[in-house]
């Protein structure tokens, strides 16, 4: 049967006797590692599961958690299934039955060059293989140093203390570059090659993988993500959505143990970025991957992990299964405002049920069992005389032969009026912004400033306290060596600013977090003084807390008279602050409203609460709006009843 290798049917031995650890004869077996995914359990119930766990791992890493994840096979003519169980049985009294953690991170301490406070203070926890690990926490908190000091190749410079330990090996000793995965939240800075075939079969060919393995991986990764039939594509032309989609399968196409996150759905529009986290539990799911996560988008990323943990000023603040941590937290807790909206509600309403709410689903469960919901006044729209901008038919194309961006496209913002645009990755949001910035030449339209053509704009004219714009990319900002610096070159005066940069004046912007990088973007733009702002954005990276202030920020400036156009992703930030919002589809703008009537009556591009009480009430689309609405039902025979 192959050379070391004894076997013994099930009938002279018996499952159930190699599963409890009962005595038998020690299996020496020897697996060459090309075979080691086709030595899973062939069951039909179980053979699946069992070769996605084998699956790039040596047997004596795979056979421990299979054995919680697989029962025994009962068919006795598997006899592959058979000798994984006998290998796993003296593993299993070799080890004494002990589980070791895969990662350990003990009294992790971190500081960056030339800084007093450490980024991260005695950090601490364990993580099982398979476990999905969220990360929260504040702007500036520590969370993409931690990630980052998790994978040696891309730790910042700087003072660390503290013990990394991967299967109780030291991490820089124990991660090759394959091992531990890393996915940011620009795809565009990770996607090295020109092609979508060739950006999968990169990674391994740099790990040195053999081609025809390359070719296996290569073709295995392009059907498990669907990316098939743009697989001959250039990633130039992928959407925001699909480069980062693409950017998650080359990371996996090397068949990394344990997979790092940060934000990746930050850019993404709000159906990307739910089938991007629906790909990644089931990733989790099904190869048993350990996943740490980092996401200020709340909503899926929290009811998806087995721990949530909670950083503070670089600290630990909590850790543990969400329901508890959530449980736990005060409605007071800056943080708290972070969480789902289904959280959120249950802190603003009467304590009704013993455990907090964590997905729309049980939101809204919630809301029918303990709650009377009532219809809420319809928005009035509020009128703005005076005209800041206007795109009348406007028709934009890149090439002379290809497909228009823009078709006949026209908008309107008022001085002193906040207008929000969504629309999904690609569809044309960022060229609208250039365009109305003068970037871009359009191909027939008419586009108009503070009452001017752009035409009549000359030189400099039209960006000298007339018109700001605030890229997607803020990093193309940013010429000098300090946030101070970089405020001082377009002379914005620290005292003027409508928030607080002190703490990391003396910086690189590209030390900052992404948070705090928008921010002193955003410092920089309104240097300018500008009568029209124009935002790509804004709120990627930014916490809860932070958007409140951004938030603030620009109604301020609406109310000096200042005209806002932001295109963003996210929906929960527009639907609290814009006066209009509207939908960029196929190069017009449709549905622009108010935000209560734009969101009630969309299904996908409309905010969690809004999921929550739809069918319940007319309007309601944030957890305020909903929290006025709700009564309690006083009498007990009520609960549970339909609404």
């Amino acid at each position: 049967m192959g050379h070391r290798k004894r076997h013994h049917y099930r009938r002279q031995h018996g499952s159930t006797g190699l599963w409890a650890g009962q005595t038998h004869t020690a299996h020496r077996l020897w697996i060459p590692p090309d075979r080691w995914p086709a030595y899973g359990c062939r069951a039909a119930a179980y053979g699946t599961h069992c070769r996605r766990m084998a699956w790039g791992m040596p047997f004596g890493a795979v056979l421990s958690p299979l054995a919680d994840a697989c029962p025994p096979c009962t068919d006795y003519d598997c006899l592959y299934s058979l000798w994984a169980v006998m290998l796993l049985s003296c593993c299993r009294r070799s080890t004494g039955g002990a589980a070791m953690a895969m990662l350990t991170v003990r009294e992790l301490t971190f500081t960056y060059p030339q800084m007093d406070t450490p980024a991260l203070e005695n950090i601490s926890f364990t993580l099982e293989e398979g476990e999905f690990l969220t990360i929260c926490g504040p702007t500036g908190c520590g969370k993409s140093t931690l990630l980052r000091l998790l994978k040696p190749q891309l730790a910042p410079r700087g003072t660390q203390t503290g013990t990394l330990l991967l299967d109780g090996v030291p991490l820089r000793e124990a991660a090759s570059p394959g091992v531990v995965g890393f996915v940011s939240q620009h795809p565009e800075e990770q996607l090295v090659t020109d092609r979508v075939w060739h950006e999968l079969a990169f990674g391994p060919e740099n790990l040195g993988v053999p081609p025809q393995e390359i070719r296996i991986r290569v073709a295995e990764m392009a059907s498990y993500f669907g990316i098939t039939d743009w697989y001959d594509r250039d990633t130039a032309s992928l959407s925001g959505g699909q480069k980062q989609l693409l950017h998650l399968a080359s990371v996996m196409v090397m068949q990394p143990r344990l997979l790092i996150l940060d934000e990746p759905t930050s850019q993404l529009d709000p159906i990307a970025a739910g089938e991007f986290m629906a790909t990644l539990k089931r990733l989790n799911r099904d190869f048993s991957l350990t996943v740490i996560l980092t996401e200020h988008r709340a909503e899926e990323a929290v009811p998806a992990a087995h721990k949530l943990m909670l950083l503070k000023e670089g600290r630990l603040s909590a850790i543990g299964a969400p329901r508890k941590v959530l449980g736990q937290m005060s409605p007071a807790e800056p943080m708290a405002s972070a969480m789902p909206a289904a959280v959120r509600l249950y802190h603003l309403l009467p304590a009704a049920a013993p455990e907090v709410p964590l997905t729309v689903a049980e939101g809204r469960q919630y809301l029918r069992e303990h709650f009377h919901v009532q219809d809420a006044p319809a928005p009035q729209l509020q009128s703005f005389p005076q005209t800041a901008l206007a795109l009348e038919k406007v028709s934009f194309r890149y090439d002379r032969q290809g497909e228009e961006i823009l078709r006949r496209c026209s908008l309107t913002v008022g001085c002193g009026e906040w207008v929000c645009l969504l629309g999904d990755n690609g569809a044309g949001k960022s060229t609208l912004l250039q365009a109305a910035a003068g970037l871009l030449r359009i191909r027939e339209g008419k586009i108009t400033v503070m009452g001017k053509p752009l035409s009549a704009y000359h030189g400099g004219e039209l960006y000298h306290h007339c018109l700001a714009m605030l890229p997607q990319n803020v990093q193309t900002l940013f010429a000098r060596n300090t946030v101070r610096e970089e405020l001082e070159e377009t002379a914005a005066s620290l005292g003027e600013l409508p928030f607080d940069l002190s703490p990391f004046l003396e910086r690189h912007p590209y030390d900052l977090s992404g948070g705090q990088q928008q921010m002193a973007a955003l410092a920089k733009v309104l240097g300018q003084h500008p009568k029209l702002l124009l935002l790509d954005e804004p709120t990627k990276g930014l916490d809860a807390a932070a958007k409140q202030t951004l938030g603030e920020i620009l109604r301020r400036l609406c109310a000096k008279g200042i005209g806002l156009l932001m295109v963003t992703h996210d929906v929960e930030f527009a639907a609290a602050h814009a006066h209009r919002c509207g939908l960029l589809f196929r190069g017009e703008v449709m549905g622009m409203g108010h935000p209560d009537a734009f969101f009630a009556g969309n299904y996908f591009y409309t905010t969690p609460t809004r999921r929550m009480c739809r069918g319940l009430c007319n309007y309601g689309i944030t957890p305020h709006e909903l929290a006025a609405c709700c009564t309690p039902k006083t009498d007990p025979s009520q609960r549970g009843a339909e609404i």
